[in-house]
């Protein structure tokens, strides 16, 4: 499917882009060290031998690198590959530019990371409210002010927007109008819809379901006795529904600190040391927060092993003392006992005090 010019959106039709930059972190850094163009590189969190793979280049993804992938695991499938270190102020600054172009054609934006966003150009008055032209646009003045590339999706709701900005990555577009919604979607597997993660989709598929036209098939209540109330997101997103506004002012459900250590953890003493160091860091930018804007739920911990498996546990609190990480730390331990790679700790907000989500 591609754009077609003999189409196009109605005047009363909500008009919705997703941008997303191709390989940002990585783009990025490229563009600033361009001898690296043609060489598979890869930004990582920390070392070569202890980090987890932040974002790669597409020479990279060749070799079957991608995201979330330990770095030595990245270095035995290409041992040429050219590791970097994360430099989260570059890429903030980069992405405030990005925005200040989004700012040219809308003001309702709602920003889901660094490097990808949500822009409602119903009213906009560029390009004769065409969505088409607008992402052409943006992506174009993208390219020519910062020399790196974004792809675009164009439909009537975000998760269509979303779905078509996938489809053709790196540096394209994809327009899906209303009349084409059910030929586009019917064929793809369950797992693209939000939420559907591995557990759901074994579930899904231990009942025949495999494809959104399969899905498409079973009625909201049965959905509803398996999934609870997201079955009925199940089935309106299965046919292409999705009314979720572009919301200008995201908020943040949750705040959390963590740390991924170049040696293993070994000990409950060391955990617990380093625990308190996180514990320091989650004060800090929770001081930072006017306290009568926020109140808090719930507190968590987060585990990550040496084999990659990772555990959580929160317990509910109102406020986040020290002791209350600290005890669902060692509760978590004395019922795991490996080496541990990363200890995070975080808060959770209450649903009327949740936190404006601010990404740069």
């Amino acid at each position: 499917m591609s754009i077609r010019n003999k189409k196009s959106f109605s005047k009363n039709q909500r008009k919705i882009i997703h941008v997303d930059m191709d390989s940002f972190y990585a783009s990025v850094e490229i563009r600033d060290k361009p001898h690296l163009k043609e060489l598979p590189v890869a930004v990582a969190g920390s070392s070569e031998t202890r980090g987890v793979i932040t974002t790669c280049n597409y020479v990279a993804r060749k070799f079957g690198i991608r995201s979330a992938m330990a770095s030595v695991v990245a270095k035995k499938l290409c041992p040429n590959l050219v590791f970097l270190p994360v430099n989260m102020e570059k890429y903030r600054s980069v992405s405030r530019e990005i925005h200040d172009i989004f700012k040219c054609y809308t003001r309702i934006i709602e920003p889901i990371s660094l490097d990808e966003a949500y822009l409602d150009v119903s009213d906009s008055d560029y390009c004769n409210n065409d969505p088409v032209m607008m992402a052409l646009q943006i992506r174009r003045k993208i390219f020519d002010d910062l020399k790196i590339t974004a792809s675009a999706g164009i439909a009537t709701n975000k998760f269509l927007a979303k779905l078509a900005s996938e489809w053709n990555k790196p540096n394209g577009q994809l327009v899906i109008y209303d009349d084409d919604i059910q030929d586009f979607i019917c064929k793809l597997p369950v797992r693209k819809i939000n939420g559907v993660g591995e557990k759901t989709e074994k579930k899904l598929l231990d009942i025949g379901v495999k494809y959104f036209s399969d899905l498409q098939k079973i009625k909201m209540n049965e959905l509803i006795k398996v999934f609870g109330k997201y079955g009925e997101n199940l089935y309106e997103l299965c046919r292409g529904k999705d009314n979720r506004q572009v919301e200008n002012n995201r908020i943040s459900k949750s705040l959390s600190v963590e740390d991924t250590y170049l040696d293993d953890i070994n000990s409950v003493k060391e955990s617990v040391a380093e625990l308190k160091k996180i514990y320091k860091k989650l004060l800090l930018r929770l001081n930072s927060k006017k306290k009568d804007t926020f109140s808090i739920k719930s507190c968590f911990v987060k585990i990550k092993f040496n084999d990659f498996k990772t555990i959580s546990n929160q317990k509910s609190s109102m406020t986040y003392e020290y002791d209350i990480f600290e005890n669902l730390l060692i509760k978590m331990l004395s019922e795991n006992k490996k080496p541990i790679r990363l200890i995070g700790a975080g808060v959770q907000f209450s649903n009327n005090s949740q936190l404006r989500l601010n990404i740069f």
